[in-house]
This record gives structure tokens, C-alpha cells and sequence, in this order.
């Protein structure tokens, strides 16, 4: 059997290094008991690898107070527990086309049950946002700005130092979607005044599904919108105010926080975030000036790659989407994503909503040069497929 050349590292990033799979494997064979809720030896070592891992992604982030570093089950749920706590009892917020659905559907709900109210920003023709669009849209009431940092579609990373400024001076809470950079892309909390860096870990960060956090800024604040167990002060009817307590309820998934744990070590042996991005970039340039060399591949927001994470979204002229992923896996063994990408907005925009979004190409820290030459003779097979007019669909591409 062919080896399976993986390029959805943007839906969760595949194979997990092995360090990973050991860590967590020893953890919960050794500690995997309920952290910090009782005295005994197994419960303080479980909360200390807890701890750890607190303190290392607050220092990935620019953070200052562990403790500030809440855990989640995965950045759907940190942008939630943001956007209701923070939104909670009314508001203007302001985001953009670029979003994931993990923002743009609790925006929705929360505008059809209460007093919120949404500016949707649209991205340029290189796939940017213009931090003055952001100047512009706010309101005296705007309470909440949230931004992709990058798209999980067109790869774009935004200017945040220069929007999370303009938030600042506005006296408004500035929130990320880090779920594509977290890992790949160096975040800098207070040089890029951002509030909440909302994360997840099975991605970027080489860790496992089921966990992810929210990075909360000094002096910024949310509500808590869920209540429970903490293991701290329980003759309080209250839910506790102080964090990490705040945002967290019930026992934590600590075997996930110890595979996240272990991704961190993984990526400082990589070189750091700064090592991976650069390598994982370099072989995305190669696969894009691959691709521009093919007429009747369409490339989306790719004239530059920089500012941008290792995504690449395409389409070849006489496919939908569908057919070009399923060809790419059945005929050549690579696995990608094809469709809406969960982010309707960008591909609105775009005009690939109406032929099914876009085939995606997204890179890890294990793929290598032969997986993308293998990448690109599986779409120089399918353009000859176009041209010789095998297709099954026949679409017009898009223009970007």
C-alpha cells in the first residue's frame, strides 16, 4: 500500500510526533488522576504537569499570570465562553468574512436571542484586513472585536499589532481566533494588545483533540457563563470569580493537557514556532509556484505568501472541489479538503460558494519536498484530465 501523503494539517495536524503519544501514554499510566482535588502524591504531581503547561503556553503567548491561562475543549468553545461572556448582555461586535464558523454562529445566535449587534469587515484582494475598516466600524457601543489571525482558507494573517491598537484606544476587548497560528505563527499578547488568544490544540500545537485554552490578558475580563466543581472553596454557592477558576467548571481533561504539554516540547525541538513556520512555509512555496505554472489551476489570495500560514486553497478549471479531493486521494494517496472549509464568508466572497468552495492544501511539520512534488503531479494529472475533457463537472473558476 502506497504511503498516505497527508496535506490537512489545517483540520488537525497528522501524524502526532511520538513523544506525544509516549507522554500521554506515561501520564495517565503513572498520574491520571483528578488534579489538585486531594492531597496524596498522584493528585500534586497531576496538577503540577497541569501547571506546566499553563505556564508554557502563557509564555508562548506573551502572557503574564499562568493562572490566566484557561483550559477548553477546543477553540470552538474558548470563543464562546469569550463572545458570551464578554457580549453576554447586549452589544455591538465587529469581525470579519474571514471568520470559522466557531465565531460566526455564536455571533448569530446571540443577535437573534438578545440586543447584539454584528459589523461582518470584508477581507482585500490580497485577503487582509484593513485595520481602519476595524477604526471605522466601531461604535460607542462596540464592546468586542474578533479577528482570524490566520484563515483556514486562504492562509492570510492579519495585521493584529496594528488592530488590536485601535482597540486599545477604543476601550475595546480584543479577541483572536488562533486556531490556525497557535504553534506556527509567534503571538506577542501585549505588543499586539490582544485580550483573549482563543486556541486549540490538536493543531499547530501538536497536541491531542479535546483541548484547547484561552490566553486571558491582564485586566481583562469575562464573565463566566457555565458553573460547577473547582475542587476550591466549595461551601460557596458562587461560582469562583478569580481565574483560572472563572472559566473553568468540572474536572479538567487532563490526559489532553498532557499530550498539549508534550506538543510544546516538540515544537521548541523543531526550532520553535519560528523554525517550523519557516520550513513548513518554504515548502509551501514550492507547492504554489508549482501550481501557478498550471493554467487552469485557480489560486485564491496566493500572489505573495507573505504574512501567511502554510495553507493554499485552489481550484482546477472543469472540477468542483469534490471531484478534485476525492481524485487527489483515490488516484494519488493525498489526502486535502475540499468544500466550505466550516467558513461560508470567505468563499461568499470569494464567489466559490456557488462550486462548492475550494480543494485545500495545508502543511505540517512532517511533510517534506517529495510529498509536494507528489502534490503537484497529482494536479498535473487532473488538469490533464481538463484538458482531454474528462471532468464531471464543469464549473468556471472563480476569480480571486
Amino acid at each position: 500500500m502506497r504511503e498516505l501523503i497527508y496535506l490537512d494539517n489545517a483540520s488537525t495536524t497528522w501524524p502526532k510526533p511520538v513523544e506525544v503519544h509516549r507522554s500521554m501514554h506515561e501520564f495517565y499510566r503513572d498520574y491520571g488522576v483528578n488534579p489538585g482535588r486531594s492531597q496524596n502524591d498522584l493528585a500534586i504531581e497531576a496538577e503540577r504537569t497541569v501547571h506546566r503547561c499553563r505556564t508554557q503556553l502563557t509564555r508562548l503567548f506573551g502572557g503574564d499570570d499562568p493562572d490566566r491561562l484557561v483550559f477548553t475543549y477546543n477553540a470552538t468553545d474558548s470563543l464562546n465562553q469569550v463572545i458570551q461572556g464578554v457580549l453576554g448582555d447586549g452589544g455591538h461586535s465587529v469581525t470579519s468574512n474571514l471568520e470559522h464558523n466557531s465565531v460566526l454562529r455564536p455571533l448569530w445566535h446571540l443577535s437573534q436571542r438578545s440586543d447584539v449587534e454584528v459589523t461582518y469587515l470584508p477581507f482585500d484582494g490580497s485577503g487582509f484586513i484593513d485595520p481602519e475598516d476595524v477604526s471605522r466600524a466601531i461604535r460607542q457601543d462596540t464592546k468586542l472585536v474578533v479577528i482570524n489571525h490566520g484563515s483556514n482558507v486562504i492562509g492570510t494573517c492579519q495585521p493584529l499589532e496594528e488592530i488590536g491598537r485601535v482597540c486599545r484606544e477604543r476601550g475595546v476587548f480584543f479577541a483572536i481566533d488562533a486556531s490556525q497560528t497557535a504553534g506556527v505563527v509567534p503571538i506577542d499578547m501585549k505588543r499586539m494588545c490582544i485580550d483573549a488568544v482563543c486556541f486549540t490544540g490538536h493543531k499547530s500545537l501538536m497536541g491531542p483533540t479535546g483541548i484547547g485554552g484561552i490566553c486571558v490578558a491582564d485586566g481583562a475580563e469575562i464573565a463566566s457563563t457555565r458553573w460547577g466543581g473547582t475542587g476550591v472553596k466549595s461551601a460557596r454557592r458562587s461560582h469562583l470569580d478569580e481565574y483560572p477558576y472563572r472559566l473553568e467548571a468540572g474536572t479538567l481533561n487532563t490526559l489532553g493537557i498532557a499530550g498539549l504539554l508534550a506538543g510544546q516540547e516538540f515544537i521548541a525541538s523543531r526550532g520553535g514556532v519560528e523554525g517550523i513556520h519557516r520550513r513548513e512555509m518554504a515548502l509551501l512555496g514550492l507547492l504554489g509556484e508549482g501550481l501557478q505554472e498550471m493554467d487552469e489551476v485557480e489560486l485564491y489570495c496566493a500572489d505573495s505568501l507573505d504574512r501567511h500560514i502554510p495553507v493554499l486553497s485552489v481550484n482546477v478549471c472543469g472540477f468542483e472541489s469534490g471531484e478534485t479531493a476525492r481524485l487527489l486521494e483515490a488516484d494519488h494517496n493525498i489526502a486535502t479538503r475540499a468544500g466550505l472549509h466550516c467558513a461560508p464568508l470567505v468563499h461568499e466572497q470569494l464567489g466559490t460558494a456557488a462550486i462548492e468552495g475550494t480543494v485545500r492544501f495545508s502543511i505540517g511539520p512532517f511533510n517534506t519536498e517529495e510529498h509536494i512534488e507528489a502534490a503537484l503531479e497529482g494536479v498535473r494529472d487532473i488538469v490533464e484530465k481538463s484538458r482531454c475533457g474528462n471532468a464531471r463537472h464543469m464549473p468556471e473558476a472563480a476569480s480571486s
